[in-house]
Formats: structure tokens, C-alpha cells, sequence
């Protein structure tokens, strides 16, 4: 199980992302786009992740991935349930969904030429 503790570690030092509060939601951000959202409870979250895979991914591993409500379906969103992962798939996860936010240039000096 990850915390919220797992996930600063897992964003922290990624070029041009940072922390805010919104209506207690906190929040990791690449500029205004929001990458990844933790519940209040801090039980699950929400991350960028492409619409087009979403739907297998829930059907494959429904004990970790979930819908977003209806309104962020038009996203390129999915909630995830934090007791289901460990660090390594957080990390992975977070990874993704930063990449997709930054622009390719900050991606590649970052991650390298993929």
C-alpha cells in the first residue's frame, strides 16, 4: 500500500511539477495541467492516463483501477485505489502521467530518448 507520503517521494524532483490545494484535493501540477489528484481520504487517486486504454485496464485489474466520475470521463483520467499498488507501480504511474503533461523536450532530458 502507498501513502501520500509515497506519492510527494514519487513526484518530487520531476521537471516543472508542483503541489497545491484545492478544495481538499491535493494536487500535483505541470503547469495548470493537473497530473494527479489524491482523494481527501487519501485512499485513491486520480492520474493522467490515456482514454483510449482505460477501459481494458479496468477490466484487467478491477481490485486497482476504476472509473473517474462522469464528468472527468472526457479526460484522459482513471482513478486508482492506493492499498492495490506498490511503490514501484506509483512510480510508474506517476512517470506516465508527468510525461504526458510536460513538452517532449522536458520528457526526453528527463526520462532519456525513449
Amino acid at each position: 500500500m502507498v501513502d501520500l507520503a509515497d506519492i510527494r517521494a514519487a513526484t518530487e524532483g520531476l521537471p516543472r511539477s508542483y503541489e497545491v490545494l484545492v478544495r481538499d484535493r491535493i494536487k500535483f501540477r505541470v503547469g495548470k495541467i493537473v497530473y494527479l489528484s489524491v482523494a481527501p481520504d487519501e485512499k485513491s487517486m486520480g492520474i493522467g492516463f490515456p482514454k483510449e486504454e482505460r477501459d481494458a485496464i479496468i477490466v484487467a485489474q478491477p481490485d486497482k483501477f476504476f472509473r473517474p466520475r462522469p464528468s472527468d470521463e472526457r479526460y484522459q483520467w482513471i482513478q486508482v485505489q492506493l492499498a492495490a499498488i506498490d511503490e514501484d507501480e506509483l512510480r510508474e504511474l506517476v512517470l506516465d502521467a508527468w510525461a504526458m503533461c510536460v513538452p517532449k523536450r522536458v520528457r526526453t532530458e528527463y526520462l532519456g530518448p525513449s
